[in-house]
Order: C-alpha cells, then structure tokens, then sequence
C-alpha cells in the first residue's frame, strides 16, 4: 500500500488553482527522495527527471498538481480513497511518479521527465510556461484519467465568453428591457445559434457546445448591470472567429470579451505512446478502448505547439472530475500504475 500512501499525502495538501506551492515542494521532496532529480520552474511546476540524462529521447509525463476549489476530507471508505484531486488529477500524476521511479532501472536509452503542472484548472499557466521553457519531447502522456483501460487521444476545443451590461436605472413599470432581460435574451440567442449548427443532435464530440457558468445583477440605486460568464467547447474544425463575430452582432449595447481561448486537439491512434499502451493493458489482462474528451486539458496547450506524439493516460473515473464524490478505487490506481509501468519500458526501448 506505499503507492497509495503516497497518493494519500498528495491528497493530503490542498492545492486549489493558485495555491500550489505546498504540493509542488513535498512532490519535489518525494520525487528526490525516489531517485529524480527534482526541481521547481519559474512558473511553479514540480519537475523531477530519471535515466540517461544524455539521451536523444526524453519520454514526457505531464500531469497537473491543481484542483478545483471545493473540501473534500481525505478518508477511506473499503477500498476508495476519497479527496479533491484524486481522479482530477493528482491520481494520474501520482501514477506518473511511482511508474516513472519503478522503470528508472531500465532507462539506459532514454530519459523521464514529470511534471506535476500549476494552473491547469485556470487556464494551464503551467502549461504554457512548459511550452515555451522546454525542448520538444519526443512523446507526451498528458495526466488526465481515462481508466486504467482507456487511452484518450482527443479534446475539444475552448472559449470563454465574458457578457457585461451597464443601464441608468428605471422604474419596473417602465418601459424597455433591464441588463438582466438583455443578458437572457442573449443567451437564448447563443443557445438556438448552437443548437442550429449542432442540428439538433445533443453534446458529442463534434459539436458545439454552450453553458452558461454564471450570472449576477448589481445594482447601486443609479445603474443596474448585468455580468455573465459563458463556456463554449469548440468541436474540429469550428471557426472561433467567426463565432465571435456572430455574438457580437446580438450584444445590442453590452461589452463582449473573449479572454481565454485554446484550440482542440486531435491525437492519432498509429504512434508509439499509444501502441505502447494497448500493448501494455492488454497485458494487464484488460480491454484498451479509444476516448475523446469534450472538456480541455493540457494537452490542447502543448499539442498546438510541440509535433510529437501525444497521448492522455491515467487511472481514475472521469465522470467524478469536479465532483462532491470524487475518489478513486485503489484496485484502478494500482493497475494505472502497472499500464504506465509497462508502457514505459516499452517506450524507453524504442
């Protein structure tokens, strides 16, 4: 049970967005003490490397040490460990750890680099700084879980919407539309434009997808004004500048940003990570089978600048990300290890 004491201690240390720097010095800590060399970036990641730190291939796990915010108490019911992060995403990185320090013995080709990412869940600030720091590997398993029989090769794309009104104010009885009247009418537009497009058809991998994540009114006894925070997931092949332009033609006086924008990412199945692990989990006595994910990662970060292979690999249930339950069956844990165990080797052989 060291594999899931060790995951236990990361879940452990709350590490909302922003608030990482707990975790990435007991993570720098624990990765030394197995044998990496390990350091923290300008940016905040933990890195920890093993192998031949003189060899052409450098085998890339990246993970991410940031949770959303919401207290989960660390604790164990039977064999589920329960806390913030443990399937999004500290579960995959810690799995990353524990088979990159059990396959160091066999790296005399090839080089392991971890990298326990700041900022994922707040637009991958960590991410970035990797994409611009650090050569280009020559392959990315991205920590994200898939199951331990899952191998993820896809993610849509990203938009964010930001909606902002500003009125003299008026009496109820008088006449025009209020911020918040304006706001929804927006929004109802936004909705039947993407069902249009989409027609029809509910939330797949490639359509369009809309939500609306917040709305509030303000109101000083002079002004009113309306605030709304939208998502928008781009499917392949989507024209973000054109929908852009279609929004702004419905805001009808209101402000309209766009303040983060990642594109989608599209994986193909014929590269050595991914033979790697259908190999690997079919050893393990599973059944590997192909994900797209309609959410974002980090892999749509890294994928739009570094031409390698890129793959999404980690044990845990995604449909827990975020969630009040979220936890991980330490029987998925374990066999997540072996895969990447078993992935590893093989990739570090060539």
């Amino acid at each position: 049970m060291e594999s899931a004491a060790f995951l236990e201690g990361l879940l452990s240390i709350p590490s909302p967005s922003g608030r990482e720097d707990a975790v990435a010095d007991s993570l720098v800590r624990q990765m030394g003490a197995m044998g990496f060399q390990a350091w923290r970036d300008e940016a905040g990641n933990a890195l920890g490397v093993v192998g031949n730190p003189a060899a052409e291939r450098t085998i890339l796990l990246l993970g991410h040490m940031d949770t959303v915010a919401g207290d989960i108490p660390v604790h164990w019911e039977r064999d589920r460990l329960y806390g913030r992060g443990a399937v999004d995403a500290k579960g995959p990185l810690a799995a990353f750890v524990l088979a990159a320090a059990r396959v160091a013995p066999e790296l005399s080709d090839a080089r392991i680099l971890v990298v326990g990412a700041v900022e994922e869940e707040a637009h991958s600030r960590g991410a970035h700084h990797l994409k611009e720091s650090l050569p280009v590997p020559w392959c990315v398993l991205i920590g994200e879980p898939s199951g331990w029989q899952g191998i993820t090769l896809s993610y849509k794309g990203a938009l964010s919407v930001e909606y902002r009104l500003t009125l003299p104010n008026r009496h109820a009885a008088g006449q025009g539309a209020t911020p918040a009247e304006e706001a929804v009418a927006f929004w109802n537009r936004l909705s039947a434009y993407v069902g249009e497009v989409n027609g029809g058809e509910g939330q797949r991998f490639d359509t369009l997808d809309a939500s609306l994540r917040a709305i509030q009114t303000l109101n000083d006894g002079l002004q009113s004004q309306v605030e709304m925070a939208i998502d928008v997931r781009l499917p392949p092949g989507s024209d973000p500048q054109a929908l852009q332009c279609q929004m702004r033609s419905w805001v009808n006086g209101a402000r309209l940003s766009f303040p983060y924008q990642e594109p989608p990412y599209l994986g193909e199945k014929n590269t050595p990570p991914v033979r790697s692990l259908l190999r690997a989990i079919r050893e393990a006595g599973g059944a590997p089978r192909f994900k797209v994910k309609t959410g974002t990662s980090d892999m749509n970060v890294v994928g739009a600048v570094w031409d390698c292979p890129m793959v999404a690999y980690g044990p845990g249930d995604s449909a827990l990300d975020h969630s009040p339950d979220e936890h991980i069956e330490i029987g998925e844990f374990e066999r997540g290890i072996e895969v990447l165990s078993r992935a590893l080797a093989l990739l570090a052989r060539g």
